[in-house]
């Protein structure tokens, strides 16, 4: 544990990086090199625990917007997170990282439903916990189940995931001039529609005064960095 600057993380990641980038489907060469850090980082005497988005197999709004109910959407949503976390937990576990994974939904045959005691009870015995299917609840984001469960579990900061390094003004990607913020308050996000995670996510980190980093997933040793204190990404804190 020597040198870690946070104990009890949250790693949000979004389906697309499951994906190893693309827009579809799963990478499991991605998925390995995901595992892989987050081996590390257990290693180090981090407690790890994982909220993971599905929109790599169906976001339930564009569901939605094609005609399906949007409660179905949402929980056709949920489901794919599940899959998303059943393929990180196989990579995990033949990696030798004692995993578990829980769901907000009942899925009795292919994980434990979400209790928050036993879940803490995992962390304490060193196990990675991936908490699946958002929720359980239609209406709600990943970004609000990383926030809630980061509470429940006394998660010291959410890691957010992305394939860029940072908030920026702008896409990056697609627009050059923008520029990238190194820190923000969650007053910033709120008032400014800053696009870090949804706003009642934010709302419960402020509250609950948990920081949020965002930083690029797809640079090899970045959840280490983030770990031991090496300033990278945008940090998010404050009022």
């Amino acid at each position: 544990m020597a040198g870690l600057r946070f104990k009890r993380i949250l790693l949000k990641l979004t389906g697309e990086s499951m994906s190893g980038g693309k827009k579809e489907g799963l990478d499991y060469a991605a998925i390995r090199n995901i595992a892989s850090e987050i081996k590390e980082v257990r290693a180090m005497g981090a407690d790890v625990a994982i909220i993971i988005g599905g929109g790599n197999i169906l976001r339930g709004t564009a569901a939605a917007e094609a005609g399906v109910d949007r409660v179905t959407a949402d929980y056709m949503g949920m489901l794919a997170t599940i899959i998303n976390g059943l393929a990180l937990q196989s990579e995990l576990e033949q990696m030798g990282v004692a995993t578990r994974m829980q769901t907000a939904m009942s899925i009795a045959s292919v994980a434990e439903p979400f209790v928050r005691r036993r879940a803490i009870r995992h962390l304490e015995k060193g196990r990675v916990i991936i908490f699946a299917g958002g929720t359980g609840n239609p209406y709600f984001t990943t970004d609000t189940a990383a926030s809630l469960r980061a509470m429940e579990i006394g998660a010291e900061v959410i890691l957010k995931a992305t394939k860029v390094d940072g908030v920026y003004t702008a896409d990056p990607l697609k627009d050059k001039t923008a520029r990238k913020y190194t820190e923000l308050t969650f007053l910033d996000v709120l008032k400014n529609g800053i696009n870090v995670m949804d706003a009642s996510a934010i709302s419960m980190c402020m509250v609950n005064k948990v920081p949020i980093i965002v930083f690029n997933l797809f640079e090899k040793g970045n959840i280490k960095r983030v770990l031991t204190g090496e300033r990278i990404g945008t940090i998010v804190k404050g009022g």
